[in-house]
């Protein structure tokens, strides 16, 4: 991760406070509205096993989407306490409606997962693991990563084309590209005449309808014969990447 964002001159809190605060940081995702409960229980599942990975921190995890839930585990967290948003890019939720939710608390807000500069490693890992799995070589394994993209916003493209273009750095395989929900190019053309041998990883931080049915209907659109990868923020390393992050985030606002 790249620093702490304060998006609000009221997070900011005294040098004294960030040296006396205990180590607390609260996770936040979107949620899923209309259907509360099981995003918060798989929320509060990651928050449990990122705190299993650290030692004398307190973590804590609330849902967007969910009434009343992130103004309560807000108003139970310290003053400079970190708040990791589980969102893929930098966009109108990370930029304005979290800070604005979160406004009369004093809280610091690191960016967010889908942005993090040792995901392509941690994707990469998953994707060799996949191909080992199926006894396939990457130097003939086609990989689908499959976002949402903004017809609005130049930023959801972004942060999947830097994803993509690392991920491409890091394995030999002979195409790397992503597709999308709500832009060109669709994830239905990029799917398109893959063959068996190809790997779709979906660019989400969690479940929902957008996994169970939207990108299933794409990928049956293009015919696709590959294997549909559980996304990004469910893959197995993810709790220690988030751990590593609150611990570098943590050392680097205390005073020298």
């Amino acid at each position: 991760m790249s620093g702490i964002k304060l998006h609000s001159q009221k997070a900011l809190v005294t040098d004294d406070d960030m040296v006396s605060a205990p180590r607390e940081a609260l996770i936040v995702a979107h949620g899923q509205p209309g259907d509360f409960n099981p995003p918060e229980v798989e929320l509060a599942r990651l928050a449990v096993q990122v705190q299993e990975r650290m030692t004398g921190w307190r973590i804590q995890s609330a849902t967007m989407a969910c009434p009343g839930t992130l103004d309560t585990a807000a108003k139970d967290m310290s003053p400079g306490a970190l708040v990791y948003p589980l969102f893929m890019t930098e966009g109108w939720f990370v930029q304005q409606a979290l800070p604005e939710r979160l406004a009369a608390y004093q809280l610091q807000f690191l960016p967010p997962f889908g942005t993090d500069p040792e995901l392509p490693t941690l994707a990469a890992l998953a994707i060799r693991r996949e191909i080992a799995l199926r006894g396939w070589t990457p130097e003939l394994t086609h990989i689908v990563v499959a976002a949402h993209g903004s017809r609005r916003s130049p930023q959801a493209a972004g942060a999947v084309q830097q994803f993509t273009t690392a991920l491409s750095s890091i394995l030999p395989c002979p195409a790397i590209q992503a597709g999308f929900l709500d832009q060109d190019p669709s994830i239905a053309r990029v799917a398109t005449n893959l063959g068996r041998q190809a790997l779709c990883l979906p660019f989400f931080a969690r479940d929902g309808d957008h996994i169970s049915k939207d990108i299933p209907d794409a990928l049956t659109e293009a015919r696709f014969k590959g294997v549909l990868l559980p996304v990004l923020g469910q893959q197995p390393l993810v709790p220690d990447l988030i751990a590593r992050t609150l611990e570098t985030a943590y050392t680097a606002k205390i005073p020298a």
